[in-house]
Order: structure tokens, then C-alpha cells, then sequence
């Protein structure tokens, strides 16, 4: 059995690589605009089962994103984190991005397919998945599903509500592309900025005149067709209210939901 002094010299010698870990810390436990503190509890509302479209988390979506957008406390409730995956590698790629549409069959995003990462993904994963934070609400969801690309007439349908400048960057844009230097006149201090320009003059020297721009074969709509749906409330002493769609195929086309309960 230890000594009385042998055991404070352990909880000393604990405390003191304790404080020593915590110190050699960039970040440790934020909060807020604090350095460090006990973070905020969650205390805006609860969810429970009655609260739930019993048989559809799209019409749920729907209802959740309302309340968002009529709240006036979310700027941008359509904000969410897109995230792919390649294989065989298993990395994960997260970006943010907007949802643009929502139909019967899921979630629609916008984006280069052509040179972007999240293209190189799907290629090889056609698994993708949709977070979005309503923090004034205290509110998350998260989607999970397969990704399909839209039509390109259903595509030109979005792209022309787009301003002429956005039509104009996506023909201009090599997404993900290295822009380097035009040449070596440090002089210039040019980082490669002077690339991209180049090409948005050249898009619009095409479309010069022309108010009807197509949309380009390499951009357009990713459908997230959600398998998986869950709605997070946050609750206090992080016991949060967790609700999940899982969908279980029926006959033909249509697939049912089951809506379970998730412990925190």
C-alpha cells in the first residue's frame, strides 16, 4: 500500500502534466468568445415524437427550414456542410455550400463536376451526406444518402436565375485547379489571382451580348437522396432530443419510413 506522501506525490505529479498538456494548448475548451470557460447550455426547446411527421422527414425538412427562414434569427438557414468521400482511400472532403431545391426524392446542391474534389469523390462514392446548423434555434440536421446528378435542362432552369456574373465565373472557373503565377516578374507580386481573371475575360468575351448563357456540361445539380434524415434539438446538460428517418424500401418506387429515437 502506498504512503500518504507517496500518494500526493502521484496526484502532484498528475496535476503538473495535467497543467503542463493544457499549456502547451493552442485552443482549450472555448467558449464562445472566451479563451476558455464551460460552453453555453442548450435551453431553447425539446423535440419528442409527436413533434414529427410520422412518415416523412422531407415534409419534416420542410417544416424545420420554414421556421428557420421565418424566425429572422438564421441569415442563411439554406447553408449547409456538403461531404464526400473517395475511394478506396476513405478520406473525407467537407466544403460548405447551398441547398438550392427541395423535392419529393431529396436535396439539391449546385457545383462544378468537372475539376472539383467533390466531383473526384463521387466518382468513385456516390455516398454523400448534408449537415445543417440553425444555432439561434439550437437545431441541427443531418442527411445521408446517394448522390445523382440532375438533368442538364433541369440544371438550366436554376442557372438562369443566377446573376450574369455568377453564369459568366462557373464557364470561367477550373475548379480546384493549382493557379499559379502567369509568369516569374516577382515585381507583379501576382499569386496566380491573374489566371483565373484571364479565363473570366475569356467567358465573357464568349457570351458577349448574350443574355441567355447555357449552363456548362461540367456544372450543375447533385440530388442527395436521403436514406437516412436525423433532427437534433439541443438540450440542456447535453442530453439532447435525437430523432431519426430510416428508410426501408417498399414496392416500386416508394419507400417507407421508420422514425426512432437516438440516445444522445
Amino acid at each position: 500500500m502506498l504512503s500518504s506522501t507517496s500518494r500526493f506525490s502521484i496526484r502532484t505529479y498528475r496535476m503538473a502534466l495535467h497543467s503542463a498538456n493544457v499549456n502547451n494548448k493552442l485552443i482549450f475548451a472555448p467558449a464562445g468568445q472566451e479563451a476558455h470557460g464551460q460552453a453555453e447550455q442548450f435551453t431553447k426547446g425539446a423535440l419528442t415524437r409527436s413533434d414529427l411527421d410520422p412518415t416523412s422527414p422531407i415534409r419534416q425538412f420542410h417544416k424545420w427550414f420554414a421556421t428557420a427562414q421565418q424566425s429572422g434569427l438564421i441569415a442563411h438557414p439554406e447553408t449547409c456542410c456538403l461531404s464526400t468521400a473517395s475511394l478506396p482511400s476513405g478520406r473525407v472532403s467537407s466544403r460548405m455550400v447551398y441547398l438550392k431545391e427541395l423535392d419529393a426524392q431529396g436535396f439539391v446542391v449546385y457545383s462544378n463536376f468537372g475539376t472539383s474534389k467533390k466531383s473526384q469523390d463521387l466518382a468513385t462514392n456516390p455516398w454523400a451526406s448534408l449537415t445543417f446548423w440553425w444555432e439561434d434555434l439550437e437545431r441541427q440536421v443531418r442527411v445521408e444518402g446517394q448522390a445523382s446528378r440532375l438533368t442538364r435542362e433541369e440544371s438550366q432552369k436554376y442557372f438562369d436565375t443566377r446573376v450574369r456574373g455568377s453564369r459568366i465565373g462557373a464557364w470561367a472557373s477550373r475548379q480546384s485547379q493549382v493557379l499559379r503565377p502567369a509568369d516569374e516578374d516577382t515585381e507583379n507580386k501576382d499569386d496566380g489571382r491573374k489566371v483565373l481573371d484571364e479565363w473570366v475575360n475569356e467567358a465573357e468575351k464568349r457570351f458577349e451580348g448574350e443574355d441567355n448563357i447555357p449552363v456548362p456540361e461540367f456544372w450543375g445539380g447533385l440530388r442527395i437522396i436521403p436514406e437516412s434524415v436525423e433532427f437534433w434539438q439541443g438540450r440542456q446538460s447535453r442530453l439532447h432530443d435525437r430523432f431519426v428517418y430510416h428508410t426501408t424500401p417498399a414496392e416500386g418506387d416508394v419507400h417507407e419510413w421508420r422514425l426512432e429515437r437516438l440516445s444522445p
